[in-house]
């Protein structure tokens, strides 16, 4: 809870006020049974109509004072939750963006994104509810039973008894429910994750006919909820019903005791109707007290797992100093030809059963074409990620432009990459603004240029609005091919020193898959350029070029080469060839 409060002190005026204006309001309804005595015991008993509308107006008047604060309490307690829970959204957004790679994909994308919604909607709300109601509750109920006492000490005896025995009915369900509740919400974030894998991956089960499958398991996920719902629902039902067996049982003996005090001529009347309504009073809030330890609960483990996530290591960033940064520059000028250099790198995924990557040594120069190639799970996205340090290496040491990336500035290191990875992502907007995020200061001219060369010029040209064509979320108004071309603008808008194309060209056709590549070749200057590929016709004109399989570089040189020494490169080779001309 750490979090919250830090965010609450910016708050703190409104987090006073809020539970003032609510005990103002309180005070103001404890005096509220003591005018309907005295209207009974003096006005009623009296026949005094002027008293009556006398006291009639001051219980008018003690509502709208009472409603005013009330009003008043909710805008303090509303934009102190609100105002809190946004500045806490915004930490945890930021601190998700920071995120390494490995701690991401442990994380999981679902978890992040409840933590953003349905956690972050909890602690509002408990935030709200305690404002409003931690100090009101508890103060009515001791306030009436306060008041009650002022009134008969020996009839007020039925309080000491009823309220025990309330708060053991009371507080019994809740401390059964809240483990409940919690497996419920269990429940609902499994429900949430099929909903948001059968969301994201609709065309793929509907290609494989697997929707009858995904509703099964989707109906059995919601009857488990269901149940577990049906459940704390029972338990959370003997409230209502227990609680209103023990205030009628007390109102009997209250109104017995009170009669017979009248009777005496002890008490009046209305101070009957007056301990009654006190009564009544407490076991409202009571219930109301009830359910605020509820959320509460539910707020501060919903606080507990947004603090979690906001406290985990941002992503290392071991020298973000301006010193850092220039003995960088100075390292980075006296060797610029060695663009990148694996020196027997390994890595391994957390929890990982073995290596990804074994024992990786290369060196890329500057301005060469590099080519990866190898089979699926070969490992080929995984070193082209160690480059911009998504991943840190487990074994040896990446090198860029001479520097260890593990240990330089994240921001200055990947100002010099350019990465269009396999997933083409657009983004909700139109094309120029998705082509700007690579250079934000890029002109009309630089942006018209990248898409000339990521020929994507005819994409351009197609649309009603050209460069300001609408983009939907994700760009599911472009094909595959025109997504991959524009991330590929938007990489080369960057003017980057290392390029890196991991699988970007998969949709595209040779014909136009050619034409990029002399593109990319005829650029100047030339960055050093990645290419990962299934198909050696991609990578078969590159300077070098990398053969993986099963984490392992087991060849690396021009194609001729490798068709003379590397089997794996030959029988990857061949079989396309095969397929390409028919045989």
């Amino acid at each position: 809870m750490r979090q919250v409060f830090h965010y609450m002190r910016s708050y703190l005026k409104e987090s006073i006020l809020g539970p003032l204006f609510k005990l103002l309001e309180a005070t103001f309804e404890l005096f509220v049974p003591l005018v309907v005595a005295n209207i009974v015991d003096v006005g009623i008993k009296n026949g005094d109509r002027g008293y009556i509308a006398r006291m009639a107006g001051l219980m008018v008047l003690l509502g709208v004072i009472g409603l005013t604060c009330t009003i008043a309490a909710q805008y303090f307690a509303a934009k102190a939750s609100v105002g809190c829970t946004s500045g806490l959204r915004r930490a945890l957004f930021e601190r998700i963006t920071k995120l390494d790679y490995t701690t991401l994909d442990e994380l999981g994308t679902s978890t992040m994104v409840t933590r953003l919604t349905s956690d972050m909607n909890q602690v509002e709300t408990g935030l709200n509810l305690t404002l409003r109601l931690l100090l009101r509750s508890p103060f009515v109920v001791f306030g009436a039973m306060v008041m009650a006492f002022t009134i008969d000490a020996h009839a007020a005896a039925v309080f000491a008894v009823t309220i025990p025995a309330l708060a053991l009915v009371v507080f019994g369900i809740m401390l059964v429910s809240i483990p409940l509740y919690k497996k419920v919400q269990q429940s609902l974030d499994r429900v949430m994750l099929s909903a948001r894998e059968n969301l994201l991956g609709v065309r793929v089960l509907r290609a494989f006919g697997r929707e009858k499958d995904e509703i099964r398991e989707f109906e059995e996920r919601g009857d488990v909820l269901a149940a577990a719902q049906r459940f704390v629902g029972n338990i959370s039902a003997l409230l209502n019903p227990l609680t209103f067996v023990i205030i009628n049982a007390a109102a009997v003996v209250l109104v017995w005791v009170g009669a017979v005090r009248v009777d005496s001529g002890i008490i009046e009347t209305g101070e009957v109707i007056a301990l009654y309504n006190y009564m009544s009073q407490i076991l409202v809030e009571l219930v109301k007290l009830a359910n605020l330890i509820i959320n509460v609960t539910r707020s501060v483990a919903s606080a507990n797992r947004i603090e979690a996530i906001i406290e985990l290591p941002p992503e290392k960033n071991a020298a973000s100093s301006a010193d850092a940064e220039n003995a960088a520059t100075e390292k980075t000028a006296s060797t610029p030809e060695i663009a990148v250099e694996f020196d027997h790198v390994s890595l391994r995924y957390k929890n990982g059963g073995g290596d990804a990557l074994s024992d990786i040594t290369f060196r890329a120069m500057r301005g060469e074409t590099v080519g990866v190639i190898g089979g699926t799970g070969s490992g080929k996205s995984s070193l082209v990620n160690l480059i911009p340090a998504f991943y840190t290496a487990t074994g040896g040491e990446v090198r860029v432009f001479g520097e260890n990336v593990s240990e330089c500035d994240r921001e200055k290191l990947r100002r010099h990459v350019a990465v269009v990875a396999q997933g083409a992502e657009l983004y909700s907007g139109t094309i120029r603004e998705n082509i700007a995020w690579g250079n934000a200061d890029a002109t009309e001219k630089e942006i018209e240029d990248a898409v000339r060369t990521a020929q994507a010029a005819d994409v351009i040209a197609s649309k009603t609005h050209g460069l300001d064509e609408r983009v939907e979320r994700g760009g599911v108004n472009f094909s595959g091919g025109q997504r991959q071309r524009l991330t590929i603008a938007r990489a080369l808008v960057r003017h980057a020193d290392i390029l890196i194309l991991d699988d970007s060209a998969s949709a595209l056709d040779f014909a136009t898959d050619a034409a990029l590549r002399a593109s990319l070749a005829a650029l100047d200057p030339k960055p050093t350029v990645f290419i990962v590929s299934q198909r050696t016709s991609s990578i078969m004109h590159a300077d070098k070029i990398i053969v993986l399989e099963d984490g392992e570089c087991v060849g690396i040189g021009t194609h001729a080469e490798l068709l003379s020494s590397c089997a794996v490169y030959r029988e990857i080779h061949e079989s396309q060839h095969k397929e390409a001309s028919g045989e």
